[in-house]
């Protein structure tokens, strides 16, 4: 089923903070990398803002420049990466700001569930160890409270046994539980912005579903904002307010989530939603592929990055890169054929 979030979930988030300021705001972010054969631009003049109590999905395949968006936020760009543009946490900015003053910041106030929770956990280390040293870091706990509160958040987590297991290493635990010592783990600190990367990959389809309906669950206790990146929009429909369509980098088409699976914009959007399985649409339907592939993200780009791959482009679509432009409702399209 494509979306189990209820109507009254996005409703409730709304009326929590509905003209709140945003605890993240983002304007025209740029990701280069330094190549051997030029220089790539992961992402290109991306921005949107996100509010406390509200979950914002980053949809698109691999490639996008989803993940870079969030390593640029939590100054983890790759040392051949340079950034511009202007990332602001709770009105401060942080784009490309000192490691010293980048450390006081993740893990506490701002936190991340990194995608492959095998190489992110240390394989060296006991999973107390990791857990207490986040908090002995950033709160000044004594060891023996870090290891109390976090064998809490593991048992929140519903990892059984959670005394005993705390001790282990990480190779001792299944994917799943290592995924939920990772959700443990950012949330440690009680977090206010929590960036999530791809939280439910290489996870079977059972427990994906316990681990997003968990991470909903433990976020909506805090009030946190949420940013999650995916290439599934089942992830999306299931965990988001408002979604975020990108694509060569550039954002496609930007809006709240029942917006889109109702009636997506562009053309990228439509062909994602033609390629994804419903079980909740009494006709078949027949699956259908984007033809082509993402063009290099090397050199001068000119016209709309999606504009090789789309049926409907038009001569214009190759010459001249569209602007997203904003309608009623929130919604954005960076189209020339279409007005939101």
């Amino acid at each position: 089923m494509l979306s189990t979030r209820t109507s009254a979930d996005v409703a409730a988030r709304q009326a929590a903070a509905p003209m709140a300021a945003p605890i993240l705001a983002v304007r025209d972010l740029c990701v280069d990398f330094k190549l051997e054969h030029g220089v790539m631009r992961a992402v290109d003049g991306v921005s949107f803002d996100v509010r406390r109590g509200e979950v914002l999905g980053i949809v698109g395949e691999s490639g996008s420049g989803k993940s870079q968006i969030l390593m640029a936020a939590m100054g983890l760009t790759a040392i051949n990466g340079k950034c511009t543009g202007s990332v602001a946490f709770e009105g401060q900015e942080v784009l490309n700001a000192a490691p010293e003053r980048l450390d006081k910041i993740r893990g506490s106030a701002m936190s991340m569930i990194f995608q492959d929770p095998m190489t992110s956990l240390n394989p060296y280390m006991r999973v107390q160890d990791q857990l207490a040293e986040v908090l002995t870091t950033h709160q000044g706990k004594s060891r023996k409270e870090a290891i109390d509160i976090a064998v809490e958040l593991l048992e929140r987590v519903r990892i059984p046994d959670a005394r005993r297991r705390i001790s282990l290493y990480p190779h001792e635990f299944s994917g799943g539980m290592r995924q939920r010592v990772m959700i443990a783990m950012a949330l440690l600190c009680r977090p206010a912005l929590l960036f999530a990367d791809e939280p439910t990959t290489a996870l079977d389809v059972t427990v994906q579903a316990q681990i997003l309906d968990l991470l909903n669950n433990l976020v909506r206790d805090l009030n946190a904002a949420v940013v999650i990146v995916t290439h599934d929009l089942g992830v999306i429909a299931r965990m988001c307010d408002r979604v975020m369509v990108l694509y060569g980098g550039r954002v496609m088409e930007e809006g709240a989530i029942d917006d889109l699976f109702a009636a997506p914009l562009h053309p990228y959007s439509q062909g994602l939603m033609a390629a994804t399985p419903r079980l909740d649409d009494d006709v078949r339907h027949d699956l259908r592929t984007i033809p082509g592939s993402p063009r290099a993200l090397t050199g001068q780009m000119g016209g709309c990055p999606f504009a090789p791959r789309c049926e409907r482009r038009i001569e214009r679509c190759t010459a001249e890169t569209p602007p997203l432009q904003r309608g009623a409702g929130g919604r954005a399209a960076a189209c020339h054929l279409v007005m939101p």
